[in-house]
């Protein structure tokens, strides 16, 4: 089968599109046969071996030289007593297993993978579950969102900011926006009420204060967020530098109050249940993630450059 595998970190350079052996599934596995992967940036962390934590398992070279863990197609073939069928439509999350999306099969396990609905795209399923699981679980970290909060998405223009948008308005907050000036039309496009250009205005400089701010690349001092954030307002981190999440991840811990403000880190956890609420919520249209360009397996690195550059508006997606 065709695949594009890397063997050194490094940049899109080290990325090649080879032929390799089909993956065979083990006990509690399925065969999928990919149609849809998509970028996260976690891929691109694996990439580059930076920060020094996307190494582990893999202190000098890569542990899965076949990345993609967003996947989305057809089961091929499964094991006894399982509980999907050859034929089955799926997506899931592979990063507790494999990855291995960049690819023309994979080989899975089921208790990673939830049907795709009726009438969603395989392209709109790989786009869905880091992206769109990291919005919902930051939006409902240490409290849930009510109607008339103020919610500040940064990195908005992004996989996991535009679903944070979309979730955060569909239960009535009003939601304001943050990134680079090309990609403010698209958070307007998702439901933002104020967009902001974070090369012309700081938000945290403002007078405004937020309910929760969800912040997808957390690079300012917490001090700054504190400033912003209500009396009983909720700092949570999705992504960002690597002192930033290590500064949240402990003084976050330590100036937090039960009555108070709440600053910490929202863990990557993938949940089948959640994906199948997800799902259904973008079959009914009430969330529709955002796909920038789909690119065909052997364009993969463009796709890579992309990302890495910060140019994606929202989702990027492969396609074998």
């Amino acid at each position: 089968m065709r695949a594009v595998v890397y063997s050194a970190y490094g940049g899109v350079e080290r990325l090649r599109l080879a032929e390799v052996a089909q993956p065979t599934p083990g006990p509690g596995e399925v065969l999928i046969r990919v149609r849809a992967t998509s970028l996260n940036s976690w891929d691109w962390d694996l990439l580059r071996g930076k920060p020094f934590l996307a190494r582990l398992g893999g202190l000098l070279r890569p542990r899965h030289p076949i990345l993609g863990a967003d996947v989305a197609g057809v089961v091929e073939a499964v094991g006894p007593g399982s509980r999907l069928a050859p034929g089955d439509a799926v997506f899931g999350d592979l990063s507790g297993a494999n990855w291995g999306g960049f690819a023309e099969f994979v080989a899975a396990p089921e208790t990673a993978l939830a049907k795709i609905p009726e009438g969603v795209s395989f392209e709109t399923a790989a786009a869905t579950p880091q992206a769109g699981l990291l919005a919902w679980q930051g939006l409902g970290w240490k409290g849930e969102v009510r109607p008339g909060d103020q919610v500040l998405v940064n990195g908005g223009g992004g996989g996991a900011g535009t679903f944070a948008i979309q979730l955060a308005k569909r239960v009535g907050a009003v939601v304001t926006g943050v990134d680079r000036a090309e990609k403010l039309e698209l958070m307007q496009a998702m439901g933002a009420d104020r967009v902001i250009d974070y090369r012309v205005e700081d938000f945290a400089a403002g007078s405004a204060r937020y309910d929760l701010i969800i912040d997808m690349v957390a690079s300012r001092p917490l001090a700054q967020c504190r400033r912003v954030l209500t009396s009983t307002g909720r700092l949570a981190v999705v992504g960002g530098t690597t002192p930033t999440i290590l500064a949240v991840a402990s003084i976050g811990a330590m100036r937090s109050k039960p009555d108070g403000q709440q600053l910490g880190l929202v863990l990557h956890r993938p949940d089948v249940g959640q994906l199948t609420e997800l799902g259904a919520l973008i079959a009914a249209g009430e969330v529709t993630p955002a796909i920038d360009r789909v690119y065909p397996l052997a364009q993969t690195a463009e796709a890579f450059r992309r990302l890495g550059a910060g140019e994606a508006l929202g989702k990027l997606v492969v396609v074998p």
